[in-house]
């Protein structure tokens, strides 16, 4: 049993204190300075209290554009991300979790061998398939399309392997009541396993967001338009000034923008996710 001493939880606190002190003290000197104008800032006298340009720093982004290195509005570009990372994220789990119900649930021949060759697409990274893959989506026109930038990233042999362990936890008792009651295949999956693989899906569905969200290499070769750059690609654009100064104040306001999305996800599904991801019992 673990006793409750006032002094004894003083330094964990004081250690999760720090740290979220360190992890949160560049998110607040982003939002100071996307208040600011871009004199202040290129001068070096940069305040830890924020300035009065917050109105017209967002509204700038969102509406006219980000200066003379893009021309598409963070606007645009939170709405290419979210699409996106959404079609990814959901394309991911919904391939996932059939397959893993194949695997576990139906017998077929080379049952084993197919798992593992799903299982072995972990060992190739993004760069080694590349090209064979944008040739692929070259040549199917689906160059600056969402669904160029999504479709190829919706296979994971990881949320496979999630889900086919957790299959394999349900007991076989409920398998055989759902025999007995005459239900098949579909309404066993859509009855009995979509609702105790609740907490799963909204941890993979967090993790997979993120990854979609977070994309970077893969829009930058996929797109040739302005108007369909995501926000990564765009905080990018803006930092990479050639001949004139960057607008910092741009910069930072497009990078809080870029952040509320991912926020939002992780806030309202905070309870499931940590669920997910510490349950061991379903």
């Amino acid at each position: 049993m673990v006793e409750n001493r006032r002094f004894g939880n003083l330094l964990p606190h004081l250690v999760l204190i720090a740290g979220a002190i360190v992890v949160a003290f560049p998110v607040y000197v982003a939002i100071v300075a996307s208040t600011l104008d871009a004199e202040t800032i290129s001068n070096g006298h940069m305040s830890l209290l924020p300035g009065s340009h917050l109105i017209e720093n967002y509204a700038r982004v969102l509406f006219e554009g980000t200066g003379s290195t893009t021309k598409a509005h963070v606007s645009d570009m939170l709405l290419n991300s979210l699409v996106s990372a959404l079609i990814i994220a959901v394309g991911k789990i919904a391939i996932s979790i059939l397959s893993a119900y194949a695997i576990v649930y139906f017998r077929f021949p080379l049952r084993g061998v197919a798992f593992w060759l799903i299982f072995l697409t972990l060992m190739f990274p993004v760069e080694v398939r590349i090209y064979p893959t944008y040739k692929i989506v070259s040549d199917l026109h689906m160059l600056d399309s969402y669904a160029g930038m999504s479709i190829p990233l919706i296979a994971s042999a990881t949320a496979t392997l999630l889900f086919r362990q957790f299959f394999m936890t349900v007991p076989d008792e409920l398998l055989e009541a759902a025999k007995i009651d005459a239900a098949g295949p579909y309404k066993f999956f859509r009855d009995v396993l979509l609702p105790l693989s609740r907490t799963n899906l909204a941890a993979l569905f967090v993790i997979l967001f993120l990854y979609g969200w977070n994309q970077y290499l893969w829009p930058l070769l996929i797109t040739t338009r302005d108007d369909m750059q995501t926000i990564v690609i765009g905080i990018k654009k803006i930092v990479d000034t050639q001949d004139a100064l960057t607008e910092w104040q741009l910069a930072m306001a497009t990078a809080v923008l870029a952040m509320l999305p991912p926020v939002a996800v992780v806030v309202f599904m905070q309870k499931l996710f940590v669920k997910g991801l510490v349950e061991t019992e379903k």
